[in-house]
């Protein structure tokens, strides 16, 4: 019985912790679709449309009240018989491809993640050219004077008594 314990509080633990990995922010049945098929369809759709207030959630996953408004909008399209392109066409007109957790790949998404790439491509040309700009502008020396050759081929005969 004194090993149970551990184990039970273990258990309980657990299952606290990973409980809310299952739920969903629809915590009202009178929002649900009384077709378990569509429920199941607007949940997917759902889970594709970002919640504008939370920005990182879906709206499915959201307590926002815009969030809850848009789940009921969903629903209204799906129980109407529209399927989940239309659905989804009729989200992103009103708000817009930001509502989409996923944007299509296109010319503006190409520019947002392209950005990043081509701005350090730009500095590191900019840097490059006014390196070679200044190498280029810099004076050669001046050849060694006689007393300086001297000097550097006696700095460069070996010493007696080392090695």
């Amino acid at each position: 019985m004194r090993r149970l314990g551990p184990l039970l509080a273990l258990v309980l633990t657990l299952v606290l912790t990973l409980a809310p990995l299952g739920a969903r922010a629809v915590d009202d049945p009178s929002e649900m679709l009384a077709n378990p098929q569509q429920e199941a369809r607007a949940e997917r759709i759902g889970a594709q449309l970002r919640c504008l207030v939370c920005q990182n959630e879906s709206i499915e996953d959201s307590q926002a009240d815009l969030a809850r408004d848009l789940r009921r909008v969903v629903r209204e399209h799906v129980a109407a018989g529209q399927s989940n392109r239309q659905v989804i066409a009729w989200m992103v007109q009103r708000y817009g491809n930001f509502i989409r957790l996923r944007p299509p790949f296109d010319l503006a998404t190409l520019l947002l993640w392209g950005m990043p790439l081509l701005a350090l491509l730009a500095g590191g040309t900019a840097a490059a050219l006014g390196w070679r700009r200044a190498a280029a502008s810099r004076p050669a020396p001046a050849p060694l004077s006689a007393a300086e050759h001297d000097r550097l081929q006696e700095l460069m005969q070996p010493r007696a008594g080392s090695g």
